[in-house]
């Protein structure tokens, strides 16, 4: 099963690198990370995505909290929270699917952040499933480089479920 970590951290060198090393270390995978800062400095925020049974993630919780840096670890999944993704597309635009391109976009809320002579570049943010029909969108066109960020993901309650 598929479950969405949210790791508050100390903002301090070697903290990403140690939780990674505890995925690593101990043959979890991540499926995806992102880490910045909070509205406090000294803390950053990760989220992450991983597979594993309900025993493995227990265990994945139990060993982010006994690291040093780790202020509070949340398994959203199962939680009422609202995740996004960030996505950057660049598509082949000629005359002939230039409009095409701009369609979609529009459809999707999507913004064309960069032009040239041979590709237009499309920012789009929303959840994992509107990312993903996008770029399925694009790929007749042509999809000349996709770089997209991982999961964020905040509980919509002040209170959040603790494992």
């Amino acid at each position: 099963m598929r479950h969405v970590i949210s790791v508050l951290v100390e903002n301090e060198f070697g903290a990403l690198s140690r939780i990674a090393g505890l995925f690593s270390g101990r043959g979890f995978n991540i499926g995806s990370l992102c880490v910045a800062e909070t509205a406090a400095p000294n803390l950053s925020e990760m989220t992450i995505v991983t597979r594993g049974s309900d025993e493995i993630i227990e265990q994945i919780i139990k060993q982010l909290r006994k690291l040093v840096p780790v202020r509070k670890v949340t398994d959203l999944t199962g939680t009422d929270f609202i995740d996004r993704e960030m996505v950057l597309v660049k598509v082949k635009a000629n005359t002939a699917t230039r409009a095409e391109v701009l369609r979609i976009a529009d459809i999707f809320r999507g913004k064309v952040v960069d032009v040239s002579p041979t590709s237009y570049t499309v920012e789009l943010t929303g959840d994992e499933k509107k990312v993903d029909a996008i770029i399925e969108l694009f790929k007749p066109i042509g999809v000349l480089e996709l770089v997209r960020t991982g999961k964020v993901a905040i509980s919509r309650t002040t209170k959040t479920a603790r494992r």
